[in-house]
């Protein structure tokens, strides 16, 4: 039978799709993927928070509830605490009344949401990454109608940032950089925001990954908080699916920092349009379980310690695989390991060597050597350090 979507190409391959399919699809018993960005337990499940867990129970016996549409910009309650946990108890910006925030689908949500409204409304297409930046990044803006340009954090020859159209909208993480794991010290955001503010650029931070790099909500914060305190504007696409555990539940937040009540009042508006026709409405169970954690005070102590549990925990595995390489006397240094911060690390292995320990020892891991840190345990420690060994050893 002929078909009206014969006309349709394959879609060509993606280079983090094929190595999740090719783990998948792998049949050896120890097979480890270090591909994906969610975090496991010492016995390799994903966690669930047990205050998560909590709430949700309290959630399951609150017969008031019920399961009606949200509002197009989500649930009132999470926008205002996602928006102070990210700006700060003491914020000026929210106590003038200049912030925006509406619920979204997770970090790629806002993302999205963000560049649609600022591809509809700003006067500038251009739109700064990192380079390197999360593979995702480029997609999502190019689709949204922006051009993707990229840049380096710091240029050696300029000691600047390489921008070269003003105005751009320019992207930043705001901790526990993905992929490389490198963050700009204190002193170096200093930097960044002045030249980003005398170039008259957008900031638009990514939020993905707040506690998870210093275990300190607050501490994690500082670059956000250093922008939106010159007054300026500025956006803000956040996650909980890292430092809550809440992956599947697709819940985030884009807060939109504006000069004035009027100005927010206008975007606000405007961010209605970008959504309603996108989807509608936003789910309603991942925001109430942010919420009803950010709303008690002991649920939200609670959190901030097994948030700061998990963050150890990674700090523990990068020790341990650093002590490992170095146990075997792996040819490198390999000090960047314990250096870096946050899920992932950048290996510095090359793509044939990615490829060869994927074929010889069952460890995935993306093309450009980067490696969920967050994925590994005190069992497959040992396994991964004996890998990259021969690895290294073996294949230039």
């Amino acid at each position: 039978m002929s078909s009206i979507l014969s006309n349709v190409l394959a879609a060509p391959e993606d280079p983090v799709l094929s190595v999740v399919f090719a783990c998948r699809d792998d049949p050896s018993p120890v097979k480890l993927n270090l591909s994906n960005g969610a975090y496991r337990t010492e016995e390799g499940k994903t966690l669930v928070l047990e205050v998560v867990r909590r709430a949700e129970q309290q959630l399951a016996n609150d017969m008031s509830s019920d399961k009606g549409y949200l509002p197009i910009d989500g649930l009132a309650d999470f926008n205002k605490l996602s928006a102070k946990l990210i700006l700060g108890d003491d914020s000026h910006a929210m106590e003038d009344n200049r912030v925006v925030t509406i619920q979204c689908l997770s970090g790629t949500g806002s993302l999205r949401v963000g560049s649609e409204f600022l591809a509809k409304h700003y006067q500038q297409r251009v739109i700064y990454v990192p380079n390197p930046t999360w593979g995702n990044h480029p997609s999502i803006f190019t689709l949204a109608g922006l051009s993707v340009e990229y840049f380096r954090y710091y240029d050696p020859q300029t000691r600047g940032l390489d921008f070269e159209e003003p105005g751009a909208i320019v992207v930043l993480q705001a901790c526990a950089h993905n992929p490389t794991g490198i963050d700009p010290t204190l002193e170096q955001w200093e930097q960044i925001r002045q030249i980003v503010r005398s170039k008259g650029l957008l900031p638009f931070f990514d939020n993905a990954y707040q506690g998870f790099a210093s275990g300190n909500l607050d501490s994690d914060a500082q670059a956000v908080r250093m922008f939106v305190a010159d007054g300026g504007e500025c956006f803000i696409a956040q996650s909980f699916a890292k430092n809550m555990g809440l992956y599947g539940e697709r819940i985030g937040a884009l807060t939109i920092v504006c000069t004035s009540e009027d100005v927010a009042r206008k975007v606000h508006s405007q961010l209605l349009l970008v959504v309603r026709p996108m989807y509608l409405s936003p789910p309603m169970h991942g925001a109430s379980i942010v919420t009803t954690i950010l709303k008690n005070s002991d649920m939200y102590k609670d959190w901030t310690i097994e948030l700061k549990g998990m963050a150890h925990r990674i700090i523990s595995m990068r020790q341990k695989l650093y002590e490992a390489l170095q146990a075997r006397g792996t040819p490198g240094d390999w000090s960047h390991i314990i250096k870096q911060i946050g899920m992932f690390s950048f290996t510095g292995l090359t793509e044939k060597q990615v490829r060869w320990m994927a074929k010889e020892y069952h460890i995935y891991m993306t093309y450009d050597g980067r490696i969920s840190i967050a994925s590994l345990c005190s069992k497959t420690v040992p396994q991964l350090a004996d890998a990259i060994h021969a690895t290294v050893t073996r294949i230039a």
